[in-house]
């Protein structure tokens, strides 16, 4: 759909009137699926978009929580895939610790929201990766704790056979996550993982 980048571009960088208007005008955009991105990653919130994202996976990364529930009440899916078996949960749980963009709070919000809204927080994307590997990957502890508490399993290990506590002891490789706030982060991550486990 030709206007699906102009829809997530202006969902990604919060232009939620640009984003409305796109909507309204054109309401097909709510359950369409972008084909081929023409650009990767949208860096004003650290996005990267896969084909097979939708409006909602948009703004989950956003961490819209207003938009998202518009999106739903028009009729998003709140499960739908990506190329890489990314549902919208997984989106919300980016973030770059430090970074201008990460606000933990309001992905706390969005997290909460998507789940009380049927995402499954133990949904497995590519290489059984769960919303709790990709938040604990990110080194991201208040998306960890909102997933413990909304039911995630801890236990759950990735096609790698890593489980999200064995991944906060790791190095993740992502960057950002070298950072003193990443580090901070993991060490928050790991002591909520540890609580989790025992």
């Amino acid at each position: 759909m030709k206007n699906l980048p102009s829809l997530l571009r202006a969902i990604a960088t919060g232009d939620r009137r640009s984003a409305t208007a796109s909507l309204e005008s054109t309401p097909s955009l709510v359950t369409a699926r972008l084909a081929r991105p023409d650009e990767l990653f949208i860096g004003q919130c650290h996005a990267q978009l896969y084909e097979g994202d939708t409006a909602l996976h948009a703004a989950a990364f956003a961490y819209d929580v207003q938009l998202a529930r518009d999106l739903i009440a028009r009729g998003a899916d709140i499960s739908a895939r990506n190329r890489r078996g990314a549902q919208p949960l997984h989106a919300a749980t980016n973030g770059v610790p430090g970074s201008t963009n990460w606000n933990p709070t309001a992905q706390q919000a969005i997290i909460q929201f998507l789940i009380e809204a049927g995402a499954d927080p133990n949904a497995t994307a590519a290489g059984g990766a769960t919303p709790l590997h990709r938040a604990v990957r990110n080194r991201c502890s208040a998306a960890v704790d909102q997933l413990l508490r909304a039911g995630a399993n801890p236990h759950l290990p990735n096609d790698h056979g890593s489980t999200p506590s064995d991944l906060a002891h790791r190095t993740t490789g992502r960057g950002g996550t070298g950072s003193e706030e990443a580090k901070a982060e993991q060490q928050i991550i790991i002591a909520l993982l540890t609580k989790a486990t025992t």
